[in-house]
């Protein structure tokens, strides 16, 4: 046992442990890269993360540098759970529910960080809520928020959040005079309000003209753009918010919830040509329903080719393209009418599709058919994997047809094939390539892959990192894509928040190649996930 080991387990209500085989185990998380910690701290308390948070900042003071990687159900597919130092793994004892607020108009729910969405959404469905948006269920809602997975930022109203220095603070909309007030304090939050506050005064047009995105983007710091409003008031959250702990770790949420209508009508439409699936797709999307996914037909002959046999495989050989498309309306006869739009819409395209509903088949069966990806992601062959290397990027709706055109040219140029699954609500597209990691040629095919699929993405106006941060593996290629002068401002929020570079490096920086490489796991594999089926 190490003398750090020995003097947290003293200091620390928890549990603090250098056993090398609990090190091994969070070396790893859901992307292609191994680093391995020095210590891995299970805190009961919030009171725990700031011992360890104020010993790491006094050791830096010092010279020495002992980062804190906060971390979940380690899903994360960038890098951004695991680093060297301390992992702080919050889902062994920071996993409760502190408060359920049920009132009509004000529905939230108050939880610890380590908490996973499968287990909040069965406690808030007993309620009649649930937390909306296509969310991993074995996935924390404390790594939800850190890397703004799904767009759930947009539900949080408040956050208790430990800076670098062990401070606690609350983050939420103040009003101008309380900002005043808070950046008259002669403390480090006092300090991070006076210099937040500066870089967007002092770079307000900058901020405005580079940083805005009308997509989702959860590219370096860009929640600067919702900070402060127009009436003066102020909120750090919009930067907590997509983070993934570099700014400081969130040890309680607020987050908004929504109804829960336990009533859905799913419908499944294979269609032999992928252009008309996507046309109509688009007149789909009109009806305003609760999930519309396009799934490309090729993860379907991968899937068949383990023996997966699904609806239509007997009536259609050769299938373009899967549409998904649910309604979760209250209305019975609300759903229903959607559904026979969709029929009625679907017969004027030239398509001969044969639709199957959950009025006529199991929804087990239209679900299996949705998490196809669940099947394709786990080869059979021993030496094969799919790693998360470019999934998650976002592309305008008027630009997504040629962005698929140019994606197969991409493909073919990387000598490989690159199937989608589209959620034609919010533009998310995530696609996988097939490699053998153990191979010097795929080896460095990594990251000349997520190279050009940035450059890809910027080239029509989209966002590599739509569905969640950039972590590790995307930063280098997102950065180069990136204004100088706004990559200037996501290094002075940084800075702000972490004068000691102890929160989390190595994310949201750019790295040097071989560093990469050398952090690089040949032995990827979805072994640790397998229990909960994991999919794209």
């Amino acid at each position: 046992m190490s003398k750090i080991t020995q003097y947290l387990n003293e200091h620390i209500l928890g549990e603090v442990t250098s056993n090398k085989s609990v090190l091994e185990q969070f070396s790893r998380d859901g992307s292609i890269l191994n680093i391995k910690p020095e210590l891995v701290v299970s805190p009961r308390t919030t009171n725990d993360i700031r011992k360890v948070a104020r010993f790491t900042w006094q050791l830096a003071e010092k010279g020495h540098c002992m980062p804190i990687t906060t971390r979940g159900s380690g899903s994360d597919r960038t890098g951004g759970a695991i680093g060297k130092g301390i992992i702080v793994n919050t889902l062994a004892h920071l996993n409760n529910i502190i408060f359920v607020s049920l009132k009509n108009k004000n529905q939230f729910i108050h939880v610890q960080p380590g908490i996973q969405f499968n287990i909040l959404n069965e406690v808030l469905k007993s309620h009649g809520m649930n937390i909306p948006g296509n969310l991993l269920p074995y996935g924390t809602i404390g790594g939800a928020v850190a890397n703004n997975y799904g767009g759930i930022g947009d539900l949080v109203s408040r956050m208790e959040v430990i800076l670098a220095n062990g401070d606690l603070i609350e983050t939420s909309r103040i009003t101008r005079h309380e900002l005043d007030k808070k950046k008259g304090l002669q403390t480090f939050e006092g300090e991070i309000y006076r210099k937040i506050d500066g870089i967007i005064e002092d770079n307000e047009k900058l901020i405005a003209d580079k940083a805005n995105n009308e997509l989702p983007t959860n590219t370096g710091y860009s929640g600067i753009t919702r900070v402060k409003q127009r009436d003066g008031s102020f909120d750090l959250s919009p930067l907590i918010i997509g983070s993934q702990g570099t700014l400081g770790v969130i040890s309680e949420i607020v987050v908004k919830t929504d109804f829960y209508g336990a009533d859905e009508s799913v419908m499944v439409i294979p269609f032999e040509n992928a252009r008309i699936a996507r046309d109509a797709a688009d007149i789909f999307a009109q009806l305003k329903p609760n999930c519309l996914d396009l799934i490309d037909g090729r993860l379907f002959s991968a899937a068949e080719n383990v023996g997966k046999h699904y609806l239509f495989t007997d009536e259609l050989k050769n299938i373009g393209a899967v549409m998904y498309i649910s309604f979760n309306d209250f209305s019975d006869s609300a759903r229903r009418h959607k559904m026979k739009q969709v029929v009625k819409k679907l017969a004027k395209l030239d398509a001969t599709a044969t639709v199957f509903t959950s009025d006529e088949n199991p929804v087990e069966e239209l679900t299996a058919i949705h998490e196809v990806s669940a099947v394709v992601l786990q080869p059979e062959t021993p030496d094969e994997s799919l790693p998360p290397l470019i999934d998650g990027a976002c592309v305008p709706a008027i630009r997504r047809e040629e962005f698929l055109v140019a994606l197969d040219e991409l493909a073919a140029k990387h000598h490989t094939e690159l199937p989608t699954q589209i959620n034609w609500l919010t533009g998310i597209v995530d696609t996988r390539d097939t490699l053998k990691l153990h191979v010097i040629s795929d080896k460095q095919k990594v990251f000349k892959l997520i190279g050009d699929y940035a450059e890809l993405v910027a080239r029509f106006g989209g966002s590599l990192t739509g569905n969640a941060g950039e972590g590790r593996t995307k930063a280098t290629a997102i950065y180069a894509q990136l204004d100088d002068e706004l990559l200037g401002i996501y290094k002075q929020i940084r800075e702000t928040f972490d004068p000691f570079g102890t929160m989390n490096p190595g994310v949201k920086q750019i790295a040097d190649l071989k560093t990469l490489v050398s952090q690089m796991n040949p032995d990827y594999s979805l072994a640790d996930f397998a229990k909960y089926s994991p999919r794209i």
